[in-house]
């Protein structure tokens, strides 16, 4: 059985563009990036907090070594708290389409309807992490062609009766035409130096024909960098001075006033960022979760 919160994302609302009018703008959630870099306990503390303080999804990266795989750690996180889970996002070039299509299937139905299959062609540097695995690399052109095998596998499992969002991470115009025909869920890839105007004309010309959610992943919080949202090496201030999408500010008032600025001149209403800053802009979530 699909809970009710798995219906509202999975929702279609009438297709807008960028700066929705009141009537069509989505309510806003967050997500928070969380996962297991210390011993258990402290996760499973983690993850209770972010459902304490109105965080609605659990998101895993896909990145071998770095943590435990995503598909049983998103089920142990949707058994502890009852939140949604996704992926953050599962690399296509890493594993055989079915095989990627069948987890986020098996974690739809196990959840009940609570996972998000998050995907995209890979974080870059991809190319190295495919020859430690003694995988195929596979050339650039053909790597969006991956990401859609995955989806036609995934719902050719889901059948009629279930749908599992799909989140898409889109850069180019091959990603950008299939999260247009395919995606439930957009997350723009950026520089974190990109200017505010440059994003915007991006998510702009996208158009949104089929009204997906519009995520943003936000790794800098103050100065504070978000790991596995963005490398160690990012410099704060020229993300700052580029008035980048990329940042929020620590002072959770001033976080809300720019997520909502973000939703209602570009439509953003899907905000995920590191579990580390997610008590920094608790304040924030608890006042803007689901309005």
């Amino acid at each position: 059985m699909v809970d009710p919160a798995a219906r509202e994302v999975t929702a279609r609302p009438t297709p807008t563009g960028a700066g929705p009018s009141a009537e069509r703008r989505r309510p806003l959630r967050f997500g928070a990036v969380a996962p297991v870099v210390d011993d258990l306990a402290s996760w499973h503390d983690q993850l209770r907090r972010l459902a304490d303080t109105g965080y609605s999804t659990v998101l895993m990266p896909d990145v071998p070594g770095w943590q435990p795989a995503p598909g049983p750690t998103l089920a142990v996180a949707a058994t502890l708290t009852g939140l949604r889970v996704g992926t953050w996002v599962y690399a296509a070039p890493v594993r055989p389409a079915w095989i990627t299509a069948w987890e986020a299937h098996s974690l739809s139905v196990l959840t009940g309807g609570r996972f998000e299959m998050g995907i995209g062609t890979g974080r870059p540097g991809i190319a190295d992490l495919l020859r430690e695995l003694d995988l195929p690399d596979v050339p650039v052109s053909r790597r969006a062609e991956q990401v859609r095998e995955v989806i036609i596998a995934l719902r050719d499992l889901d059948g009629p009766d279930l749908h599992t969002p799909v989140a898409m991470a889109v850069g180019g115009p091959k990603a950008r035409a299939l999260a247009a025909e395919h995606a439930d869920i957009v997350n723009f890839v950026m520089p974190q130096t990109e200017t505010r105007a440059d994003t915007a004309r991006r998510v702009t010309g996208f158009g949104n024909p089929r009204g997906a959610e519009l995520a943003l992943h936000v790794p800098v919080i103050g100065d504070a960098v978000a790991p596995f949202m963005a490398g160690p090496d990012v410099d704060t201030a020229a993300v700052r001075a580029a008035d980048s999408l990329a940042y929020l500010p620590a002072d959770p008032a001033a976080a809300a006033e720019e997520i909502r600025r973000r939703r209602d001149e570009l439509g953003f209403s899907y905000v995920v960022v590191g579990a580390g800053a997610a008590e920094t802009l608790a304040p924030a979530v608890a006042e803007l979760a689901g309005t």
